[in-house]
C-alpha cells in the first residue's frame, strides 16, 4: 500500500517531524516495513532523536556551517547546498513494523529535512506487509 502526504515547510532550512503520519500508516499492517521516501532533489529523510528540539537546531547549524548557502558553487539556481544537504541526509528510511507500531528508539522520530523552503512537498510512504510462514 502506498499513501503520499503533504508537508508545508515555514522555513529555508527545517526538520519537520513526520513520526505521527507513519505512526497512523503503520496500523494498517501487523508485521512488516514501511518506506519513507522524499522525491525531491533539495529535501531529505533521515531518523534521529526528536525529544529535544536542541538537537535538530544543532544539526541545522553544523549542516549550515559545512555547506555554506554560498560558496564557490557552479550550479546557478542559488540552491547547490540544499542539493549536497540532500545527499549527505539521504532521500528514504526504511522502519521495521511490529505489532502495528514502527520499531523507534525511545528517543527516535523520522524527520523530513527541508534545505530549499518554503516549500509544499510530497513523502510517499509504502507499507510492506510480511507473510506468514506455517510449517
Amino acid at each position: 500500500m502506498i499513501k503520499e502526504i503533504t508537508i508545508q515547510t515555514k522555513k529555508r532550512n527545517e526538520l519537520v517531524d513526520i513520526t505521527s503520519h507513519v505512526k497512523e500508516f503503520a496500523k494498517s499492517i501487523e508485521e512488516g516495513t514501511i518506506t519513507i521516501y522524499c522525491p525531491h532533489t533539495t529535501a531529505g529523510i533521515t531518523i534521529n532523536e526528536n525529544a529535544d528540539p536542541t538537537v535538530k537546531e544543532d544539526i541545522l547549524r553544523k549542516l549550515s556551517e559545512l555547506i555554506p548557502k554560498n560558496d564557490n558553487y557552479k550550479h546557478m539556481e542559488g540552491n547547490s547546498d540544499s542539493h549536497i544537504k540532500a545527499t549527505l541526509t539521504g532521500s528514504s528510511a526504511t522502519i521495521i513494523v511490529q505489532d502495528g507500531k514502527p520499531l523507534l528508539g525511545t528517543w527516535q522520530g523520522i524527520l523530513f529535512c527541508e534545505y530549499d523552503g518554503p516549500r509544499t512537498r510530497k513523502i510517499i510512504i509504502q507499507t510492506r506487509k510480511w507473510k506468514s510462514h506455517t510449517s
